[in-house]
């Protein structure tokens, strides 16, 4: 399986002077980067692309909605500038390159109305990505909604209710994303997650308990790539986790990250530990 690292690692506001770290990343042998995107009008479109080709990396997008912008609020217009904010997001990914955009495309970060998930919301989120589905098609891409944990979502934490609204939605490009940071706070068991899931998995985060460095913490991920394997997941094996730079206060890991861990040292241990388990289970 091929092995893509996000640039959360260094940043959360991707602009052209990140650049640099795609000659970086191919260096170490990584073959594809996750561009994160919250507005996709700030992104400089036309010279990401050209460094990914350049570069020769595959590009995927991972998507935030910003506050105001909710497929699943009761407010008739923030859900309507929901459907318009996605299909931006989409075309937008699609100038970018990518053929993949993923994320907890459903509400804003930290969106949990005091009251338990209603059939409506449910109904708001299903009727939202269903109006992707032309623009889905006409840009050839595939979108990989994310189940996130409890501090983040009162919507879709799990799995199975992933996997139950994408059928509910019905579009042969929308499936599922698993974030084992996520998974491991809310599955019982991440291997038997991705088995349930099956063809519906389109995209997985390979995130630690603790996002540092792959194989210091507690994910099984053994268990984790036996059951890909199960499951013939064609898709990208995405590290995703912070590393520290003092100049980087737009990254998560200028507020998580040991100090001692720099973005470039995250990627080299987790690609090396995921290359070893890899090569170990062959």
């Amino acid at each position: 399986m091929r092995i893509g690292i996000s640039a959360f690692a260094w940043t959360a506001k991707f602009t052209p002077s990140h650049l640099r770290i795609l000659e970086e990343v191919k260096e170490l042998g990584i073959e594809a980067i996750e561009i994160p995107m919250f507005e996709p009008s700030d992104l400089a479109v036309s010279d990401i692309r050209k460094a990914f080709e350049r570069a020769r990396l595959e590009c995927t997008v991972c998507a935030i909605l910003p506050d105001g912008i909710n497929a699943i609020s009761p407010d008739t217009d923030a859900r309507r500038r929901a459907k318009q904010h996605l299909r931006r997001c989409v075309e937008c990914a699609a100038e970018l390159g990518a053929r993949l955009i993923g994320g907890p495309l459903y509400a804003p970060i930290g969106y949990i109305p005091e009251y338990r998930r209603t059939p409506d919301q449910w109904s708001w989120a299903v009727e939202a990505f269903q109006s992707l589905g032309e623009v889905l098609e006409a840009c050839e891409m595939t979108l990989s909604i994310e189940p996130v944990n409890r501090s983040e979502t009162s919507l879709l934490r799990t799995a199975a209710d992933a996997k139950r609204l994408c059928e509910t939605i019905g579009c042969s490009r929308i499936g599922v994303t698993v974030d084992t940071f996520h998974a491991n706070i809310e599955e019982s068991s991440i291997p038997s997650a991705i088995l349930h899931l099956g063809r519906r998995l389109k995209h997985i985060h390979m995130s630690e308990n603790d996002r540092g460095p792959l194989g210091r913490g507690h994910i099984a991920f053994p268990e984790i790539i036996s059951a890909l394997r199960s499951i013939s997941y064609g898709g990208l094996l995405m590290i995703e986790g912070f590393g520290y730079s003092a100049e980087e206060r737009e990254s998560p890991g200028w507020l998580w990250a040991p100090d001692d861990l720099s973005p470039l040292e995250f990627a080299k241990e987790s690609l090396q530990y995921l290359t070893r388990l890899t090569a170990t289970l062959d």
